[in-house]
């Protein structure tokens, strides 16, 4: 039997009944009378009594998607029959345990009726938060402010301070409901959205008994009890818009801030807000005040200097500034580019980087990976095609799934952009998970590449570009490939590139 249910594929229950599906397919497509003659035949073999064998249209059932309490045995029973091989049916039964146990921990979630204790720092940011403020307060529609940004740019710390000022001058009455949604958590699967609107219902005072059935139905009692109350909602760490869409209140005296890493498509009464990096000058200002007293009369050119390794990542930041304040026998010398890169990623960032890298297609995780053999950290398609080694439509669906979750940031139409720390990550993911035969074939299709379009070199390469340096062994093979192996695949072209 081919594999056709991995089971990193089926990540919910209607994924599992769409595998199933295909199942009955390559089993050739038996009817539901047939299946259920053989689920009777094997559970009369196995000695269970007639009252426990299954109707016809409950067999049926396991077909079909939607369902809320699906009965395990039974799908296995299902699977059994349609298989035939134990040792399918053991893969299959490992594969609902992990869907079960993903639909459980969904329906645990956070949703408070209150805005939670955020960071305490916001530096700078008026510029963005003038803008969404002025979104928000938008006449004769419901105010929603969709604000997307790269892990770690400062997305819950900017929308928690825009909800209390926003808090600050409705009246007391106005209802505050937050929920994080857990679009990108690492260890979590995403907030189940009917289970967050039974929380958000009785959070608003509606009785559990009368809380009905179904997200469609809670939707729209949540709507009528926020209806002309002026609510604000945060819904903080989205994973799509499908997840968002039945939490917005839909009442013009409302205002809703959504905090995603994805591009959220299929939200046209939604205002976008990309949020970047802080300015220069804010950076410096947030890692002195996370270094403390020490660093406030410290030389502001090594401040600076930090900052600008890091990219202005506020995470990155405060990791590092956190670090100098814990560690006051260290001077700012001591804090290369090396050490605060590696300090970031243990900081924090690598985590939150590998929650957005998970995901992305396994191809656009290759391409990531491949990209930290550029020398420079913008790119064209030609470069990305030529490391990847496969169809420039391909390429491209790759390079916008990266910008879509904010990976690459696309500077102008087929230009992309990796953030230092991202480079970073993929400099060591690659060492890890990239094997040096591919490598070298990536590289030598720049080679083959480079002999057709040599006079548009200086547009994909750029130049021998910076050395990242690093302390950690898989990035240092990273950068002697982009170092070593691309000048070897790249030779001369003459003049200046």
């Amino acid at each position: 039997m081919p594999q056709l249910l991995d089971q990193g594929k089926a990540r919910t229950m209607d994924e599992f009944i769409g595998q199933l599906r295909l199942l009955k397919a390559w089993a050739g497509s038996p009817s539901i009378t047939e299946i259920t003659r053989r689920v009777h035949q094997d559970w009369r073999s196995a000695g269970r009594p007639r009252g426990e064998w299954p109707a016809r249209s409950t067999v049926g059932d396991c077909f079909r998607v939607g369902r809320r309490r699906p009965n395990p045995d039974l799908l296995l029973a299902v699977v059994r029959v349609l298989a035939g091989d134990e040792a399918a049916v053991a893969m299959w039964r490992q594969a609902l345990r992990t869907v079960l146990g993903e639909a459980e921990a969904s329906a645990r979630v956070c949703a408070y009726d209150r805005l939670p204790a955020g960071p305490s720092l916001l530096v700078g940011r008026s510029r963005p938060v003038s803008r969404t403020e002025a979104a928000l307060a938008a006449e004769g529609r419901p105010g929603v402010v969709v604000m997307e940004g790269a892990a770690g740019v400062g997305k819950t710390s900017l929308a928690l301070h825009l909800a209390r000022r926003a808090q600050a001058r409705k009246h007391a009455d106005a209802p505050a409901l937050f929920a994080d949604l857990r679009g990108f958590a690492p260890d979590r699967p995403p907030a189940d959205t009917a289970a967050v609107l039974d929380t958000f219902l009785r959070l608003l005072g509606a009785a559990g008994e009368r809380i009905p059935h179904g997200t469609e139905a809670r939707a729209r009692r949540y709507r009528q009890l926020l209806a002309g109350t002026g609510a604000f909602v945060v819904l903080d760490d989205a994973a799509d818009a499908e997840q968002v869409r039945p939490l917005l209140p839909g009442d013009p005296a409302s205002a809703t801030l959504i905090t995603s890493r994805r591009l959220l498509h299929g939200l046209p009464d939604a205002t976008r807000r990309t949020v970047g990096p802080p300015a220069a000058a804010d950076s410096v200002e947030l890692l002195r005040r996370t270094a403390g007293a020490e660093a406030v009369t410290a030389d502001p050119t090594a401040l600076r200097r930090i900052a600008d390794d890091l990219g202005h990542l506020p995470l990155a930041l405060t990791a590092v500034g956190h670090h100098i304040r814990r560690h006051p026998g260290w001077t700012l010398d001591d804090y290369d580019h090396d050490t605060v890169i590696t300090l970031a990623l243990e900081g924090g960032v690598r985590r939150a980087l590998a929650a957005s890298d998970a995901q992305v297609a396994p191809g656009a995780r290759r391409l990531l990976r491949l990209l930290a053999l550029h020398p420079r950290d913008r790119t064209g398609v030609a470069c990305a095609v030529a490391l990847a080694g496969e169809r420039e439509q391909t390429v491209r669906e790759h390079l916008d799934a990266l910008s879509a979750t904010h990976l690459l940031a696309e500077t102008e139409p087929g230009r992309f952009r990796m953030h230092t720390l991202v480079r970073a990550y993929a400099e060591e993911r690659v060492g890890i998970d990239v094997p040096g035969t591919s490598i070298r074939q990536a590289l030598g299709r720049v080679r083959c590449a480079l002999r057709d379009t040599a006079p548009t070199w200086p547009r994909c390469a750029a130049g021998p570009g910076r050395d990242v340096r690093s302390t950690a062994a898989a990035r240092r093979r990273a950068v002697q490939w982009r170092t070593t192996g691309w000048a070897a695949a790249t030779p001369p072209l003459g003049g200046s590139h």
